[in-house]
């Protein structure tokens, strides 16, 4: 099957790149629950999954919203007004959706095991979009937010890099490398084995080009009228945003921080409580404390609470430190 989304003059002009952190939510609660082999997520699914099944988010309101496979519903993935939108910034134009639009998706997704939960938002829209985004804030704490910083660095190199491209080769060849199932044919950017067709008639004018880590190993698309089409993609790089980080520079940045500090950012290269980085580094829980509070003054971790615990996470100036 074959979709094709038809350009003018305008649409071209009009066409740009945004990260989305609300399309990273909708592709990574997919992975969680729809792919038996995630590939190349299989790390950070290993790490998250037992903390989402421990919260009972996997049959939660993104369990209603976002099946394993086809439609999802539209209204999580508002138009970004910029191209690096915040999640408060996303999750307030979620909450400012046109009811109408919010019960047109819910037809294209009734049945199933969550009709229940569907009917319950169908009635009372405004009540219920708030009780949705407190669990996608719940899942984003857990699930993204100790990963963010390396995710962000990959999606912004990816868009950076496009426009550098746009720059020097132009549009149609940075349309035609996106995807393995995506081209540029004479003014049509053609979708190649899409399950939903993608037309002019569906939406605005222009485009809206979203990298993504999670959308492997295929392109998603929203169309609403009178937004302009997005295209999901999977992002340059994805692959190697769980790979372990080398310690080439380890000696020199502990000359500088110490030992132990060190020690503890070589550690994160998954998140970790205080308890498991006192347990792996032979420190006292005191110490790793203490070590922490001073990296994370310094910019060099960030903390996210999961549960009762506290998960602290290496940020994009330290994995630069020990990756220059």
């Amino acid at each position: 099957m074959e979709s094709g989304l038809s350009f003018s003059a305008a649409d071209l002009a009009q066409t740009r790149f945004a990260v989305s952190p609300m399309w990273e939510v909708v592709t990574s609660f997919r992975v969680l629950v729809g792919l038996p082999d995630s590939g190349p997520h299989r790390r950070w699914v290993a790490q998250v999954r037992p903390r989402i099944v421990r919260a009972g988010l996997d049959r939660g309101w993104l369990a209603a919203l976002v099946p394993a496979h086809g439609y999802l519903a539209d209204f999580l993935n508002p138009t970004p007004a910029g191209p690096f939108p915040t999640l408060d910034t996303e999750l307030d134009a979620v909450l400012r959706t046109p009811v109408e639009q919010v019960r047109d998706d819910l037809r294209t997704l009734a049945g199933g095991a969550h009709l229940d939960r569907l009917r319950l938002l169908h009635d009372d829209p405004p009540a219920v979009l708030r009780k949705v985004v407190d669990e996608i804030e719940a899942y984003w704490e857990l699930a993204l937010a100790p990963y963010w910083a390396r995710i962000q660095h990959v999606l912004e190199a990816d868009v950076f890099h496009r426009a550098r491209q746009v720059a020097e080769h132009g549009s149609a060849r940075v349309l035609s490398e996106l995807h393995e199932t995506v081209r540029w044919d004479d003014g049509t950017l053609r979708l190649v084995r899409r399950h939903c067709a993608l037309s002019r008639d569906q939406a605005g004018s222009g485009l809206l080009l979203v990298p993504s880590v999670f959308a492997w190993p295929r392109v998603l698309t929203r169309s609403v009228h009178p937004d302009p089409p997005q295209l999901a993609y999977p992002a340059r790089g994805f692959g190697a945003v769980w790979e372990p980080r080398t310690a080439d520079a380890t000696e020199a940045v502990a000359a500088v921080l110490g030992r132990s500090r060190t020690l503890l950012l070589t550690e994160l290269d998954t998140p970790a409580s205080t308890t498991q980085l006192a347990a792996h580094c032979g420190l006292s829980a005191a110490g790793v404390s203490q070590h922490l509070i001073a990296l994370r003054n310094a910019g060099l971790v960030t903390a996210h609470r999961s549960g009762r615990s506290v998960l602290y996470a290496r940020t994009t100036v330290a994995d630069q430190l020990l990756n220059p």
